[in-house]
């Protein structure tokens, strides 16, 4: 990566956190019953369809949300889609597809949009490319549209390597920007299934450096992947197969009281969200009151957006971990 596509990262990024980071705090009451988001009153009949339709996830200010899907009109299968409301109580309108070059013909999918700009996964070929699917940040100004997409390098330098990344979950705490994502990990030759780890990178003057896995969240037989945190740091879902769960892919939580102590044994998120289905890629809204997760195969497609919401019952005394 050139010394001046490294600054202009850099300061998008700190840019981005910085907006972004604000202290959580406080206690939520339980997750509600999940509902498919097409069918919420006055949401487009369009955010789910007969095709794939996944990785949702909000824009900080609730009024975007992004999305993943392979419907028609897309520009190469698999590709990044956003609905757009009003206001974050107004209903969401129907998914539009980003144009180039955050889309292209290779599959483009996890959007994990971030103020001044958005952290996706991409297995587009370039010379940058470390081997499947690999994170970019693309920057986004009102005027100038969306800037080329930034790869984050391959290890040993950078996150990436050449398995897959995915669910990029940016995070700033005590004046640290980190990045939390999963990677799938080697298997024996044969095995169909390909299990994943989450794993955190820290920004540095170089960028994010080489990841480590984060050994209290991994279970070392299952699929634990897609990790989001909250923007405090204190609380990551994830969607793991691991055992005791419902059925298949599963959303489990995770808390800590601190940024400096480890995760919390995993649980899962119980009969109001997983199924015998697969839920995968799930997000916090901003404030943390609002989940969102795909299940596979849904009723409408191959895979379908469901929405639960929970409410903020009281402020606590949590250790706030942000220094803005």
């Amino acid at each position: 990566m050139r010394v001046s596509t490294k600054l202009a990262l850099l300061g998008a990024l700190v840019g981005a956190a910085s907006l972004a980071a604000a202290a959580q705090g406080g206690h939520f009451s339980a997750w509600a019953p999940a509902q498919k988001i097409d069918e919420i009153a006055g949401n487009s009949s369009e955010l789910n369809t007969p095709f794939l339709d996944g990785c949702p996830i909000q824009s900080p200010d609730g009024r975007s949300l992004y999305m993943a899907s392979d419907r028609p009109g897309g520009r190469g299968g698999l590709d990044i889609w956003v609905a757009h409301r009003q206001s974050k109580n107004a209903p969401f309108g129907a998914p539009v597809n980003l144009p180039a070059p955050i889309n292209g013909p290779s599959a483009d999918f996890c959007p994990t949009p971030v103020r001044g700009g958005l952290f996706f996964v991409s297995r587009r070929a370039t010379s940058e490319s470390c081997g499947l699917g690999d994170m970019y940040f693309a920057s986004y100004h009102r005027t100038r549209g969306w800037g080329e997409p930034v790869h984050l390098g391959c290890e040993p330098n950078g996150p990436n390597s050449n398995l897959d990344e995915q669910g990029p979950s940016l995070v700033r705490a005590r004046g640290r920007i980190l990045l939390y994502f999963s990677r799938s990990v080697p298997v024996p030759p044969g095995t169909t299934a390909v299990p994943g780890d989450i794993y955190v990178s820290r920004l540095g003057w170089d960028g994010f450096g080489s990841a480590t896995p984060v050994a209290e969240l991994n279970d070392p037989v299952a699929s634990d992947i897609q990790p989001n945190v909250r923007r405090d740091g204190l609380e990551i879902v994830f969607s793991s197969n691991r055992a005791g769960g419902i059925g298949g892919q599963d959303i489990w939580v995770s808390t800590r009281s601190s940024i400096y102590r480890p995760w919390s044994a995993p649980v899962n998120l119980g009969p109001n969200i997983n199924t015998g289905a697969g839920e995968t890629r799930p997000s916090f809204s901003r404030d943390a009151s609002t989940l969102l997760f795909g299940r596979a195969p849904g009723p409408e497609g191959s895979s379908d957006i469901y929405v639960t919401t929970r409410d903020h019952v009281r402020g606590g005394d949590d250790d706030d971990d942000d220094d803005d």
